[in-house]
């Protein structure tokens, strides 16, 4: 029996799962660089996170291997990172990664000096040589033998290599004037339409993934009156709601596709893209008022609630791809199964509503999608919906990672929040305010620092960047929905440590705070990837937060994360989307929707509508200026600190609102 290493004792489930490796694993910490140090021996860094397929494979054919243990031993200090747990670290080498080799993905595989600059990398490398990739094994002996006899060269190289990931990691030249909010969309959604599938929606071909950022930069120009625009973004919600990425048994999105029309994802779920897609399909239903897209974020929103819950409270992290049967095996079917299950009859609807055929369309088996555009159910398709997914619980299920991520803890709060009152739905108010309250007892230390992860009563690195700004978004949306005062004066709190950790001098933003580690070099986040940047994500929630309370200052600190975008935000704005959103934002004032008091028809006129250039201030007066002289049962809607008559019915507020809204 293998002895458990180091790895034993870590919060994190991805690093628990390689505790009885043969390798003798440290987790990322100054015991593994001083070891490294002590001993003269490059660092090699594996980077992953619980959920990703191909860090299993690698994990099962080499890190199980005890002869590829033995040469790590020999040469090396094995360090073990979750990149959900160091956003920092897993930001750093990647791109060094992609520097390198021009590509980056997980697993990642680096080689670093003992103190942690890297020289060499790639992803996943196999157990034998193939056409295009050495394997592993091999890597190592050469990765070895340099380190004994070109030492000088390896030195040079990653200094060079340090040097070009953080000129890469810098902040963007400042422009002397950033372009005008409307030519920032206008220029990106040129670029979206350019890159767009008229066939299957989305941009590019395969993989595919969602992209939220960009899609509700589109949406957006779609509700102000551009019909194509908002013409791309149905079509590509109606493709992803009705393909394979789709669970269309329980709710929920996988991460992305591997093909190009959706049908064959990758089948690992993540909070993240539940808390963004679940948003994004509520904008639209806000904006169109079509059905499918209320059902969407209703099937999302109750999967997360449902089966996401972490023990002890907040939601976890993941769920994986791979479950003992092998990958997607657990949400796949059969011709074979369908019958076994529900008889002739009811097995050839079920398979004719869901797209099951012999022969399936991933590895002789059928991934579950609709006819484009068609998510409704009747009620025969419900009921073998239901006794399809009463047989899929009995399946072996996927590994769950149950840590608790303060950033897509708070992403999908916000998310709860804003459907919650949207929708009607005070039970998810409730939830939300739950999950608030869960961070702020887990998350939050004694001295007020916020931490990145929590599992099993224990809290895990330090918050980054992101966790901070999302959760400022959280607290300030958690206030509009429930009409308490106590949220956003939470999130002015974290707004104000946000920008005192982690501000550049040039206006952007740090991943890490102040008080981190000192990494090689101080990772920034400029460009949305599937999330938003979190510099991106601050400014809009500043932006909120500081008309919400009149706090001028927050809104400087978002003109200035604007600003410092520079030449970047100019050149490229569909890769800075959430940022064209601040930009947006800041342009329009916002618009300040005032209505004190309890929640009454004017509230209900205005809480399922999209309005994105506005905050909303109800319910408790929090003693700030919004709510000063103003009396219950009015309206007051103001912009640029110019405020219109008070309104006492919902017809005139909507008119208003149409008004300010131009």
């Amino acid at each position: 029996m293998v002895r458990p290493n180091r790895l034993a004792n870590e919060t994190s489930p991805y690093l628990r799962q390689h505790a009885e490796n043969p390798v003798d694993w440290f987790p990322w910490g100054e015991a593994a660089l001083a070891e490294a140090r002590r001993r003269d021996v490059p660092l090699f860094v594996s980077i992953g996170y619980s959920a990703c397929h191909w860090c299993h494979v690698m994990a099962h054919e080499s890190f199980e291997d005890p002869a590829i243990a033995a040469v790590l031993a020999e040469g090396f200090v094995a360090v073990k990172v979750d990149r959900e747990e160091r956003p920092d670290l897993d930001a750093l080498y990647l791109e060094a990664v992609q520097a390198l080799t021009g590509s980056g993905g997980w697993p990642l595989s680096v080689f670093c000096t003992p103190d942690g600059r890297p020289f060499f990398g790639g992803t996943y490398f196999p157990p034998r040589d193939r056409a295009h990739a050495p394997s592993f094994r091999a890597v190592l002996h050469a990765v070895a033998q340099a380190w004994a006899n070109q030492r000088e060269e390896i030195d040079g190289q990653a200094s060079e290599l340090t040097q070009a990931v953080a000129n890469r990691l810098a902040g963007p030249g400042a422009l002397a004037e950033v372009p005008a909010a409307e030519a920032l969309v206008a220029a990106a959604l040129e670029r979206f339409s350019a890159l767009y599938d008229p066939a299957h929606g989305g941009i590019g071909g395969a993989p595919k993934f969602p992209q939220v950022p960009m899609l509700e930069l589109v949406l957006r120009a779609g509700a102000a009156g551009d019909r194509r625009a908002l013409e791309m973004v149905e079509h590509t919600l109606a493709q992803m709601a009705s393909g394979g990425i789709y669970d269309h048994l329980l709710g929920g999105f996988c991460r992305y596709s591997v093909d190009s029309a959706w049908q064959v994802p990758h089948f690992e779920k993540m909070l993240y893209d539940q808390a963004m897609l679940a948003r994004l399909y509520l904008h639209a239903y806000e904006v169109t008022g079509d059905r499918r897209w209320r059902q969407v974020v209703e099937e999302t929103v109750g999967y997360v609630l449902a089966d996401l819950g972490a023990p002890g409270g907040g939601l976890a992290a993941s769920e994986d791809a791979d479950s003992q049967e092998g990958e997607g095996r657990f949400a796949t079917w059969t011709v074979g199964e369908l019958h076994a299950l529900l008889g002739h009859e009811r097995a050839e609807h079920a398979a004719r509503a869901y797209g099951v055929v012999r022969g399936g369309n991933f590895e002789g088996r059928s991934v579950l999608h609709r006819p484009v555009g068609e998510i409704a159910r009747d009620e025969e398709l419900e009921a073998l919906r239901l006794a399809m997914l009463a047989a899929r619980r009995r399946r072996p299920p996927p590994g769950r990672d149950d840590k608790v991520i303060c950033e897509w803890n708070a992403m999908f709060g916000a998310t709860l929040a804003e459907a919650g009152l949207a929708l009607d739905r005070p039970e998810w108010l409730a939830a939300a305010r739950a999950l608030a309250e869960f961070l702020l007892g887990s998350l939050r230390d004694g001295e007020g620092r916020w931490h990145r992860s929590y599992r099993d009563g224990r809290t895990s690195g330090l918050a980054v960047a992101a966790d901070y700004a999302w959760l400022v978004e959280f607290f300030t949306r958690l206030g509009e929905a429930t009409g308490e005062a106590r949220w956003t004066a939470e999130a002015a709190v974290v707004a104000q440590d946000l920008v005192e950790r982690f501000s550049a001098p040039d206006g952007g933003w740090y991943t890490t705070g102040s008080d981190a580690e000192e990494l090689v070099v101080r990772p920034r986040d400029t460009y949305d990837g599937v999330t938003p940047a979190a510099g991106s994500v601050a400014a809009v929630a500043l932006l909120r937060l500081g008309a919400r309370r009149g706090d001028e200052a927050l809104r400087e600190r978002a003109m200035a994360t604007i600003a410092a975008a520079g030449a970047s935000l100019g050149a490229g704005p569909l890769a800075m989307a959430h940022l064209c959103y601040a930009a947006e934002l800041a342009a329009a004032g916002p618009v300040e929707l005032v209505l004190p008091g309890r929640r009454g028809e004017l509230l209900d006129a205005v809480a399922g509508r999209f309005l994105p250039l506005a905050v909303l201030a109800w319910g408790e007066d929090d003693g700030g200026p919004l709510f000063s002289g103003r009396q219950p049962g009015q309206a007051y809607v103001c912009r640029h600190n110019t405020c219109l008559a008070p309104l006492a019915a919902a017809d005139g507020l909507i008119e208003a609102l149409g008004l300010v809204s131009r």
